[in-house]
């Protein structure tokens, strides 16, 4: 029972190898066979590698020097043919001289569709051998055995330029089909073919080795493209390197003179005699504003300076983020700077991914900084909302009541706050309300939060 379970399977796995090489050999061979792939010109560095000497017009030229060869060789056998055709008899120079255009056209087609030229060289390979047989009384046998070889040859030149132009093993594939018929035309005939076998032969170590050496130029484009990658590569690790380095100057001078504030604001109520309670209030908040500044600088060196900078991963242990917990501070902050915020949060808070919760602490951050900047003394509202699909934000603000000072910055506020929603696949709206205040609306979805695992 055993045995009788394994043969089956050996012949289901026969069975299916069959069939996978029969699938190929129809996609290969038989689908789009006609498509018009037309064969590049060589490229102008390899000219320039190879003739640096010629001159700048004869190098542009001698970019198709493959089409000219081709072309010369078809006309070559064409003129080869068709001058046989003078010394027969009419009807028989008339079919010679068909023949000779048949035999001639297939190398040409190379150049464009390949698959097509094998076909077309196939059926003069196929006539050639039918007309051999047919010439058997003198003087015409001597014709059928010269455009029998000259059939052969050009037959030959095709498959060969077909395996250099598509894939290596098509010279399986087409040597198979050439010798299938031969074969089928040895039977059918039987006689005036020629020594079939020894041609096979000849046929499979000239494909072969066209193979071989289309398997190599492959492998070689294959090389040349992962040094170019590899090559971006190094660029562009080499530009994150050179941005980090940038970033931690940055942070050396910005750290500096946040440092200078801060220590100024602290020691400024001691050298006035009598300070007024809201002064004393106002030098405490641009301590406080300074030191948490100082905080998210390191926050961020932190992660520059680390191996896998990734501050949207959820177990990164060395780049502590805010997140919505400490909204509570950024809005204190925000009103200690003079704007009227108001907060309102609809549905249950609960934990969200890292990165989710850094976004929505930004763009309410961002939100808030860009409302000081452009709309002073305008009311602020911000709504979180939580709902079962992921996290709602909008933050509005109203009508400035005074004229903004002209702002030093970058203009990328907005731009940020969308590059974030959009890295996380939600959605943002940033525009001018109807009142003529200023609306951020944000949804950031969270497939699989931990509240609605535990739902």
């Amino acid at each position: 029972m055993n045995e009788t379970t394994q043969t089956q399977g050996t012949l289901r796995s026969e069975a299916r190898i069959a069939h996978g090489a029969l699938h190929r050999l129809r996609q290969d061979l038989f689908v789009d066979a006609f498509a018009f792939r037309p064969m590049p010109p060589l490229e102008d560095a390899k000219i320039s590698r190879w003739v640096p000497w010629l001159p700048e017009r004869i190098r542009h030229w001698a970019r198709w020097l493959p089409h000219f060869i081709v072309g010369f060789f078809a006309m070559c056998v064409f003129l080869a043919t068709f001058t046989t055709s003078y010394d027969v008899a009419p009807v028989r120079g008339l079919l010679a001289a068909g023949f000779s255009l048949l035999i001639s056209a297939a190398p040409a087609l190379t150049l464009s569709r390949p698959v097509g030229a094998f076909w077309l060289s196939l059926f003069g390979f196929a006539v050639s051998l039918v007309a051999t047989a047919s010439y058997s009384p003198a003087p015409y046998s001597s014709y059928g055995s010269g455009y029998r070889d000259a059939a052969f040859v050009t037959h030959l030149a095709v498959m060969t330029l077909v395996v250099l132009r598509t894939r290596p093993r098509l010279a399986v594939e087409m040597w198979l089909v050439t010798f299938g018929v031969g074969a089928v035309l040895t039977v059918l005939f039987g006689r005036g073919m020629g020594d079939l076998a020894l041609v096979a032969i000849f046929f499979g170590v000239v494909l072969v080795s066209a193979a071989a050496v289309r398997a190599w130029r492959e492998e070689r484009r294959h090389v040349v493209e992962t040094q170019t990658v590899t090559a971006e590569e190094r660029s562009r690790r080499t530009l994150l390197e050179e941005r980090a380095l940038i970033a931690r100057e940055l942070h050396d001078v910005v750290a500096h003179h946040m440092s200078v504030i801060a220590i100024q604001a602290e020691a400024a109520p001691y050298r006035v005699e009598n300070t007024p309670p809201e002064l004393a209030t106002s030098f405490a908040t641009i301590r406080e504003n300074a030191v948490a500044a100082l905080a998210e600088l390191r926050r961020i060196l932190g992660v520059v300076r680390s191996e896998d900078p990734d501050a949207f991963a959820d177990s990164d242990p060395e780049a502590p983020q805010p997140t919505l917990a400490s909204l509570d501070s950024l809005l204190d902050s925000v009103r200690s700077a003079g704007l009227t915020v108001e907060a309102v949060i609809t549905g249950a808070p609960r934990p969200l991914p890292q990165g989710v919760e850094l976004s929505a602490y930004r763009i309410v951050q961002e939100a808030l900084s860009n409302a000081l900047r452009h709309a002073p003394g305008a009311d602020a509202r911000v709504e979180i909302s939580y709902v079962l699909g992921g996290i709602g934000l909008r933050i509005v603000n109203g009508v400035p009541s005074r004229l903004a000072k002209p702002s030093p910055g970058a203009g990328h506020g907005v731009l940020g706050m969308r590059e974030r929603v959009q890295m996380l696949g939600g959605e943002m709206t940033a525009d001018h309300t109807e009142e003529g205040g200023f609306e951020v609306a944000a949804f950031i979805p969270v497939a699989n939060t931990v509240g609605e695992n535990t739902a």
